[in-house]
């Protein structure tokens, strides 16, 4: 086994917590969305197309994820009437998701309770430390999209 680097291992420490922190999150998402008879994954879709219809690729896109998720996501909303499939003016057979009254309803019941949780949780960590935090894992997102985009040119 090769050993690591000083910034390699800082660097893979980040990623455990970010994964640590992710899973935490969908916990603490799901409690705050379930009152709403949301999920975790169904409010992020709900919230991706509150500013508009969305194909499932779309959404998918934009949330990072693979289609066949979103669209499973898609297809128990629409069971359970928070959205529906409306035709998509620049493609015949992929339909766009669009929210329902009810959907519209569930979504801001979630975020009322998001902003509330938000506001508990931004208040127990010291501003600066908070900021700092946002900056570096932005930052690190923005270089393994690069990162990832260039190994897509390099294997194509």
């Amino acid at each position: 086994m090769s050993s690591l680097t000083r910034r390699a291992e800082t660097f893979s420490a980040l990623v455990l917590e970010v994964f640590q922190l992710n899973g935490l999150l969908l916990q603490a998402g799901d409690r705050l969305s379930a009152p709403a008879g949301l999920t975790s994954a169904r409010w992020q879709v709900l919230g991706v197309i509150d500013h508009g219809p969305a194909t499932v690729a779309s959404v998918a896109r934009t949330m990072g994820l693979a289609r066949q998720s979103v669209q499973q996501t898609a297809d128990a909303l629409v069971s359970d009437g928070f959205v529906e499939y409306i035709e998509n003016p620049h493609h015949q057979r992929a339909k766009c998701v669009s929210l329902t009254a009810a959907g519209r309803r569930a979504l801001r019941k979630v975020e009322q309770a998001h902003a509330t949780w938000a506001d508990r949780m931004g208040a127990s960590l010291a501003p600066s430390l908070l900021a700092a935090a946002v900056e570096a894992v932005r930052e690190a997102r923005l270089r393994l999209e690069k990162d990832l985009a260039e190994e897509g040119r390099d294997e194509a």
